[in-house]
């Protein structure tokens, strides 16, 4: 099994920074890639940054948004900053990659990021 934890939201106002983790562990060979989404109330899920040999953003957080990774650790953070009231949603981490026996691509439960205006 691999869990993916996510920790780091909370309630800050416009223009402020958070910093998200999220932390996969257990029976993992290798990754390939961590990403972040998020989902507001009423709207679908969307991409935020992911990470492989490269980095990816959604074109809303480009500028203001950075993904990097700790291998040893299997972690990968994302530093929110000039945050919005429209960046206020649950920001849910994905991992995917090699267990020992087969693939994984796994959710965290999600953190809610409000931002105030």
């Amino acid at each position: 099994q691999v869990q993916v934890v996510e920790s780091g939201g909370g309630l800050v106002q416009a223009g402020g920074s958070l910093r998200l983790s999220c932390a996969a562990s257990g029976s993992i060979r290798s990754i390939n890639s961590m990403g972040w989404y998020r989902q507001a109330p009423g709207k679908q899920r969307e991409l935020v940054a992911f990470i492989t040999s490269s980095t990816n953003y959604g074109d809303s957080v480009k500028g203001r948004f950075t993904i990097s990774r700790d291998n040893a650790k299997n972690t990968v953070y994302l530093q929110m900053n000039n945050l919005k009231p429209e960046d206020t949603a649950v920001y849910s981490c994905n991992v995917i990659g090699r267990k020992w026996l087969g693939e994984f691509d796994t959710w965290g439960q999600g953190t809610q990021v409000t931002v105030s205006s």
